[in-house]
């Protein structure tokens, strides 16, 4: 992975510093995390939040292969 240095506000990296601790991400992950979210809700203006926060989820669950099988009716 390619890494570069860019200037922040203070505020936004002290942001990122309590909410990447509370959800055990280092301060630059919980940047790179909103980063996502606004580029996927950007490319995605009608869904809301809650759909694209479900949606990581499962693809998070898939990954690590613990998705079970749903039948209907």
């Amino acid at each position: 992975m390619a890494t570069s240095s860019i200037r922040l506000e203070k505020a936004l990296v002290e942001r990122a510093k309590i909410l990447g601790t509370a959800h055990s991400r280092s301060t630059a992950k919980q940047i790179e995390h909103w980063a996502k979210i606004g580029k996927i809700m950007e490319d995605n203006p009608d869904l809301p939040y809650a759909f694209v926060q479900q949606s990581l989820i499962a693809q998070a669950e898939k990954q690590a292969g613990k998705l079970e099988e749903y039948s209907f009716g």
